[in-house]
């Protein structure tokens, strides 16, 4: 009778053949059942043993499976197949050549998702699992997916800042509050902001003036008001952004002269806002006519270096015109020439306006003929103003004419009537 089988993977009857050489690498231990002394076989075989499995290269189009705790399926990661949709195949061609496999093949789960098949924290947890992603990755599948204005972007945005092989900074939440920001989710924004800080990153005065933006987009005043506080509250010097934020709020809420008092602080801090802040501020008080404070910003907008253009002249005549001070708004508009800029076919139309609101019809001829006599045509805006302003008169003879004499000088200057 045999003693041994050498060739075994899994030994049933071990009996060595040297007790004595085999003794340290025993095989089986004993056990006492009854008065009955027998072997109990290990198996080596057994998965117990945890003896690694052959090495399998995974590629991005193998088919994988995550499972969750309790080890049941949950998403099955594999090539995706001919159903997809001609939208969905043309996305995919779309994908930038250089993007890296791993990359794309996340893209491609993306563009073809669909509830289905599982969530998308499932897809995002395969793909973890199964393709290693380092920050680089994670960044180039969120830019792709904003360039492309994805309607997932933020929400795998919200679940890639979770993952540890995001290694999620304070600013990766900021770009999600703007994101929210623009869509007018506050209530989102505001639970991506309390994660921020409950996941230990504290508040900077970036991700705070998103908020603001956010706020002063809503009509949120109050909110926007205590969000420009907790920057305060920060002990940082506030830059031009956090100011230029809060002054946008006042004026969205129709409140420029709290806005003028905030640019005032920070000229008293040398710090200077954006032109894009002056001009808001100026149209502000252009609209109402308030002219006093249109000629303070246009004032400040020069002494913050910015050289004035048309359009911010433009609204310094519109607030006199509106005001009902036409001899002022020509006086804007006569330095506006002096400065060296040449007048638009708005600013004209403004001076028109202003010239129609206080009746002086002469005054407005004149001014037409001066400009025409320095070779300045009107264009279509001043004409349609002029023409309206007939109208009202009831002289119709008037308005075909001045209609006819703008069609015959956009067609000798080249100009395309619409």
């Amino acid at each position: 009778m045999a003693t041994s089988v050498s060739n075994a993977v899994c030994f049933r009857y071990p009996h060595p053949l040297n007790p004595t050489i085999n003794e340290p690498r025993k095989t089986h231990l004993p056990q006492f059942s009854g008065n009955t002394f027998r072997a109990k076989p290990m198996n080596l075989c057994s998965s117990d043993h945890r003896f690694p499995p052959p090495s399998m290269a995974v590629t991005v189009e193998e088919t994988a499976m995550a499972e969750n705790t309790e080890g049941k399926p949950r998403f099955k990661w594999g090539v995706i197949g001919p159903e997809i949709t001609e939208a969905q195949q043309e996305a995919i061609d779309e994908l930038p050549p250089k993007m890296s496999k791993r990359c794309q093949a996340l893209m491609k789960q993306i563009i073809c998702f669909s509830p289905e098949k599982g969530s998308l924290s499932e897809v995002l947890d395969a793909w973890v699992s199964i393709m290693k992603p380092c920050r680089a990755d994670w960044l180039a599948v969120l830019k792709e997916l904003r360039i492309k204005d994805h309607p997932l972007y933020l929400q795998v945005a919200e679940i890639a800042v979770l993952d540890e092989s995001f290694e999620a900074n304070v600013r990766d939440y900021t770009k999600i509050i703007h994101g929210y920001g623009k869509q007018n989710r506050i209530e989102d924004a505001e639970n991506t902001l309390s994660n921020m800080k409950s996941r230990g990153f504290v508040c900077d005065q970036v991700s705070l003036t998103a908020m603001i933006d956010m706020y002063s987009k809503a009509g949120h005043l109050k909110l926007a008001e205590d969000t420009f506080e907790e920057i305060k509250l920060l002990g940082q010097q506030l830059d031009k952004r956090s100011y230029g934020s809060m002054i946008m709020a006042y004026i969205r809420a129709g409140m420029p002269d709290q806005g003028e008092n905030l640019l005032i602080e920070m000229d008293a801090q040398e710090i200077y806002a954006g032109s894009e802040v002056y001009k808001a501020l100026l149209r502000a008080y252009s609209m109402i006519g308030d002219t006093e404070g249109a000629q303070r910003v246009f004032n400040a907008v020069q002494l913050a270096g910015i050289s004035p253009d048309a359009k911010i002249c433009g609204l310094l005549i519109n607030a006199y015109g509106t005001s009902g001070q036409s001899q002022k708004a020509r006086a804007a508009f006569e330095n506006m020439r002096k400065a060296g800029l040449k007048p638009s076919d708005k600013c004209i139309a403004l001076m028109l306006a202003a010239y129609e609101k206080e009746n002086k019809l002469q005054m407005a001829l004149k001014f037409l003929m001066g400009l025409e006599r320095e070779g300045i045509m009107v264009g279509k805006e001043a004409a349609e103003t002029l023409a309206g302003w007939f109208r009202k008169l009831g002289v119709v003879e008037e308005v075909d004419m001045v209609l006819r004499e703008f069609a015959a000088t956009e067609a000798n200057s080249g100009i395309p009537a619409s």
